[in-house]
């Protein structure tokens, strides 16, 4: 049982927000340059896939990541989600052809649909109850941090030098993840030995119940992100941002700013008030951005929603745990990064069908996301009246 002497920033916690932010830094660098890279590739048409196709292969790897890391282990499920990215980056290079590249992003998907979920489970194994809200939220920061730094890079390494050299970089940082990882001890108390037969699911390995209600929070209000990483590249051109990687930056930065100062909100007042609060200062960043006729307007837009983001975030992933049994924790955390994953993989369809590659459509994009956020705000409130549990 924690006590309140029980500390959370222990050297293993240290050791893995760095082999996060590191992964983070490696799958997210290449972003901002993928569109343009496919558009030369003659695929302009299929920009939406490629978010969708890297979300849907996460999405449908959760069950397996979830259930692997309740009997294998947190550490070896991570190590396997980072391998992925080592791999995927060092192929990048040797694909010519639209569909390669497409069928390349499916498969990188495995890569979040693992790390992250064995991530979670291992920080609510080290962490005190009673700081459950500010564990998820430093581990958000570190993912943030990696999510902020690198993109730029990356957008600099193809200006300064190749796009080839960009992938090889990613590929080091998550071999530089898995190194880390390899001097972290396993917080599962009973491990088993993988076998075939633990890749059988069911449906509750897709559906666990007692997180469905955060996790409808989550795939509602994670759309915004399909829309940002299939748009804003877009949006950043028209607007004459040249190098498009800064408002990632800034997008992450304002989200762990965030969580630095608010990461404890939840902890303090609840779950769901917090929740409250953030989805609707979410909706109106997205409005923000929406209306962006400038740089620094898109760059302050970034700034506002990451800021809300970063607090909603880590609210609704400590919300998971506080109501998942301890044994099924692996398996309720897969269940909210489905949803995460739906809502990403549904934002980047959808915004890329309705924006059309036509400028003008901007403000609709992020209009419907915002809407999205406002019905989680109403499901939250219908909880409230009916005393859901």
């Amino acid at each position: 049982m924690h006590t309140e002497k029980e500390p959370l920033y222990t050297t293993q916690f240290w050791l893995l927000c760095l082999s996060h932010a590191l992964f983070a830094g490696s799958f997210n660098m290449i972003i901002p340059e993928l569109p343009a890279y496919l558009e030369s590739m003659g695929g302009e048409d299929y920009k939406g896939l490629i978010i969708a196709l890297f979300t849907l292969m996460a999405g449908l790897s959760r069950p397996f990541s979830g259930r692997l890391t309740d009997t294998v282990g947190r550490v070896p499920v991570m190590v396997f989600g980072s391998m992925v990215c080592v791999v995927c980056s060092l192929l990048y290079p040797l694909v010519s052809g639209v569909a390669g590249f497409l069928w390349l992003r499916f498969f990188h998907g495995f890569s979040t649909g693992f790390k992250p979920t064995a991530s979670s489970a291992f920080v609510a194994d080290i962490a005190p109850p009673y700081r459950r809200g500010e564990a998820m939220g430093i581990l958000g920061v570190s993912m943030n941090l990696g999510s902020s730094i690198f993109p730029p890079v990356g957008s600099w390494l193809v200006l300064a030098h190749s796009i080839d050299l960009m992938f090889y970089v990613s590929s080091g940082l998550a071999l530089l993840s898995i190194l880390i990882l390899m001097g972290m001890k396993e917080t599962l108390p009973e491990r088993q030995a993988f076998r075939p037969g633990l890749l059988r699911v069911g449906w509750k390995d897709f559906l666990e119940p007692t997180a469905v209600p955060p996790a409808i929070i989550i795939g509602l209000s994670y759309a915004c992100f399909g829309v940002l990483l299939t748009v804003v590249p877009d949006q950043a051109d028209y607007l004459g941002m040249a190098n498009k990687g800064l408002f990632f930056t800034s997008f992450t930065a304002m989200g762990l700013l965030s969580r630095l100062i608010a990461g404890r909100s939840s902890d303090r007042f609840g779950r769901e008030p917090v929740l409250q609060l953030s989805l609707i200062l979410t909706a109106g960043a997205l409005v923000l951005l929406g209306y962006a006729n400038s740089p620094l307007m898109l760059m302050v837009g970034a700034g506002a929603l990451g800021f809300c983001t970063g607090v909603l975030g880590p609210t609704a992933f400590a919300w998971v745990v506080d109501r998942s049994d301890s044994r099924y924790r692996g398996r309720a955390m897969a269940t909210a990064y489905i949803a995460l994953e739906v809502g990403i993989g549904g934002g980047a369809l959808y915004s890329a069908w309705v924006y059309d590659n036509t400028p003008a459509n901007f403000a609709e994009v992020f209009l419907a996301s915002a809407l999205l956020c406002l019905l989680a705000l109403g499901y939250l409130e219908w909880r409230k009246r009916t005393h859901a549990r």
